[in-house]
């Protein structure tokens, strides 16, 4: 369990990452292609290690799959109706007159949100008994440097301090190794899972998410460079998955 959490804590610990380049003058495009390329690894992720594993067959499966899309959906959508929708906006750090004021914590809610799924998988993952899942990893790390940057000029646009925001980053990164601990549990603590329905409720809500908030702001800001960026995102995560 404290390997899952400590792996868990990590592939979260790229949002400092993300805090920090926020800080650096980072050009939007730059943040896009670099989003462009985590919703690739994320997409190659999805399909080579969560559908497979999940062994996507019935109609039960098929309910949990739609299950992960639905809840994402409607979790993202009451973000977005408190405030959260810039979370992933890469530009959000130039519209600082246009955040409500209480949209901060709906920022971060709506991170966690995006970072649940990914957190219950990684812990689940070391509960079934195999390796450390290093495309799996590398995708969510890689994917959450953007979110990380992009959620911190929306933060500190709705007017929390400097110092708050990574405080409330940092605290984020514990939740999200807890998750993955918790994940671990459940493997452990429920006689017969074997997390298959899981894992495809991640996939279903991670592949929303991609679809609803990375590609289009990554297109946006990063052009038409950011394709190249996606497949070769994909292709990283996918001989990581099959080395």
């Amino acid at each position: 369990m404290l390997s899952a959490t400590l792996w868990g804590g990590l592939a979260a610990a790229s949002l400092l990452v993300g805090f920090i380049l926020a800080s650096r003058g980072l050009s939007n495009r730059t943040v896009g292609i670099v989003m462009g390329f985590g919703a690739g690894a994320l997409i190659s992720a999805i399909a080579y290690e969560l559908i497979p594993e999940s062994i996507l067959h019935g109609w039960l499966m098929a309910v949990a799959f739609l299950g992960g899309a639905m809840s994402f959906y409607l979790g993202d959508w009451i973000v977005d109706r408190r405030g959260g929708q810039d979370r992933k906006a890469i530009g959000a750090g130039g519209n600082a007159g246009d955040q409500e004021g209480g949209s901060g914590a709906a920022i971060f809610i709506g991170t966690l949100l995006d970072n649940v799924p990914e957190s219950l998988i990684l812990g689940m993952g070391f509960a079934l008994g195999g390796p450390v899942n290093l495309a799996f990893l590398v995708a969510v790390f890689v994917s959450n440097i953007p979110e990380g940057l992009a959620g911190t000029l929306s933060l500190e646009a709705a007017g929390r301090s400097h110092r708050k925001v990574f405080w409330m980053w940092a605290s984020l990164v514990l939740l999200s190794a807890v998750c993955a601990g918790l994940g671990y549990l459940i493997i452990r603590l429920l006689p017969g899972a074997n997390g298959q329905y899981a894992q495809a409720f991640a996939a279903g809500a991670m592949l929303t998410m991609i679809a609803d908030a990375m590609m289009p702001e990554a297109f946006e800001h990063g052009g038409k460079l950011v394709g190249i960026c996606t497949v070769l995102g994909f292709l990283t995560a996918a001989v990581l998955a099959v080395m």
